[in-house]
């Protein structure tokens, strides 16, 4: 749908960005407020201000602009699967800090994460890209940002309630993202019912809920388990570009669509 919003209405990448944060972010706290501990909403500023900070600049906001920004440049299917590459990132770096063993699985799992990357973007032909230069880099910079969103996030989510970490730092996002993109500014003489209700699907559903449960689940869930969860978006993400907006896939990009797949399937099923 954000697809959509970009190439059918000339929605600004920054400016959703600034809207979904700023409206998702807002509605979470007052959910805190009236459901669960409201007293955690300021309390969190008193001891982990500087964390919040960062993770809702350098998670969220982050997380949110690069993946927009991948789908405007090229499509939905496409950045969404460079994204999910974050759990062999997420898996690189524990090896790194050495909070985890290289094994002949984790081997494997690289080897069908880069060959399948491989031929989604290239198509089979080294001489081409099948996908624009700026999607690809924006969706693996996506790639990142989701690792370091999910791993950061865990020392916050054993003090604090979800509705809590990510209500504020979808607000912090929104208002860095105001600075350049303020949503007071934007164009609406083309916006018909269909665009309100792609906003409103975007927002409540594609921001507010779907990063609240994700984060939610890292307070019962390894940060590699939940973004091994999480992995049905590629799948629902291709079959919707390729069925619904019709965008064109190769032979070999289906292939490299299946080694990535397979890839996310493996880890998520062995223990």
């Amino acid at each position: 749908m954000s697809q959509q919003l970009f190439q059918k209405f000339g929605i600004d990448v920054g400016w959703l960005v600034s809207s979904r944060l700023l409206i998702g972010g807002f509605l979470l706290l007052v959910m805190q407020g009236l459901f669960k501990d409201r007293a955690q909403i300021l309390k969190v500023w008193q001891t982990d201000a500087v964390r919040l900070l960062i993770f809702g600049l350098f998670g969220m906001l982050a997380v949110q602009y690069t993946y927009m920004a991948s789908i405007d440049y090229g499509n939905a299917a496409v950045a969404t699967l460079l994204q999910y590459l974050a759990p062999v990132m997420i898996m690189a770096w524990l090896v790194f800090k050495k909070q985890s063993l290289f094994t002949k699985k984790d081997g494997l799992t690289v080897a069908l994460a880069l060959s399948g990357s491989f031929l989604l973007l290239t198509n089979g032909s080294v001489s081409t890209l099948a996908v624009p230069v700026p999607a690809v880099i924006w969706g693996l910079l996506s790639g990142v940002t989701l690792a370091f969103y999910t791993l950061y996030a865990v020392p916050l989510l054993k003090k604090y309630d979800s509705l809590v970490i990510v209500g504020w730092a979808m607000l912090i996002g929104s208002v860095a993202m105001n600075v350049l993109h303020p949503v007071w500014q934007v164009d609406t003489s083309i916006w018909t019912g269909e665009t309100i209700f792609y906003l409103v699907i975007v927002i409540i559903f594609g921001t507010m809920l779907a990063f609240w449960f994700y984060i939610e689940s890292l307070q019962t869930l390894s940060a590699k388990e939940s973004s091994l969860l999480g992995n049905i978006e590629p799948l629902t993400a291709v079959l919707a570009t390729v069925l619904w907006l019709g965008e064109p896939f190769g032979g070999f990009q289906w292939v490299g669509t299946g080694l990535i797949l397979c890839m996310m399937v493996y880890l998520a099923l062995k223990k």
